[in-house]
């Protein structure tokens, strides 16, 4: 249940091998007026041109948006963070991209946004791991719940790649074990 004063302002999804068809299935059920933004945070090869947020659009009834730097982000849009950048919050409404070092051979990283995420937003957020091979995302995980946010992981039973979920299980107090057809109705509910 919301408490008083932490109504939910951002989620953020992180996700690498395996999360794009929960995602997918996510933004198809999505209801069509939330009062928060969505952030995905999706490990892919660095490319000019991306054809992933034109894909997530055919899914979605809400406007799909690939973050460029200083972004406004508003409620009720779902963003995605470009490939080889990191994204930080500069406050709850602006971002900025950062291209410094790898961090689990991946830029963006999922920890990177989790962690500036959780110190904008506190208790107001929610991120999600989903499926992948790698650690990113634990470390992130650890800020949101220090910083009284949610923590949802997707249960490693439903994952394609069950690493990141199952160590994330394991090293994380978390909030909810998702299956991924139940998560949009979660999202919807906040």
């Amino acid at each position: 249940m919301e408490t008083a004063g932490s109504k939910t302002e951002l989620v953020v999804i992180g996700g690498s091998a395996g999360s794009l068809q929960v995602i997918l299935e996510m933004l198809k059920n999505l209801n069509d007026k939330l009062s928060f933004s969505v952030l995905l945070i999706l490990h892919r090869k660095a490319q000019a041109a991306s054809i992933l947020p034109k894909l997530l659009q055919q899914f979605s009834t809400k406007e799909v948006i690939e973050v460029e730097d200083k972004t406004d982000i508003q409620k009720n849009k779902i963003y995605i963070v470009p490939s080889d950048y990191h994204l930080l919050f500069e406050n709850k409404n602006i971002v900025s991209l950062d291209s410094s070092e790898k961090i689990y051979y991946s830029r963006p990283s999922i920890d990177v946004t989790f962690k500036s995420a959780s110190e904008i937003f506190g208790e107001s957020l929610v991120g999600v791991l989903l499926s992948g091979a790698n650690s990113d995302g634990i470390e992130g995980l650890k800020y949101i719940k220090k910083n009284n946010g949610k923590v949802w992981i997707q249960d490693p039973e439903t994952a394609d790649v069950d690493y990141m979920p199952r160590h994330a299980m394991q090293e994380v107090k978390y909030d909810l074990l998702i299956k991924p057809e139940n998560l949009a109705k979660q999202i919807n509910q906040l």
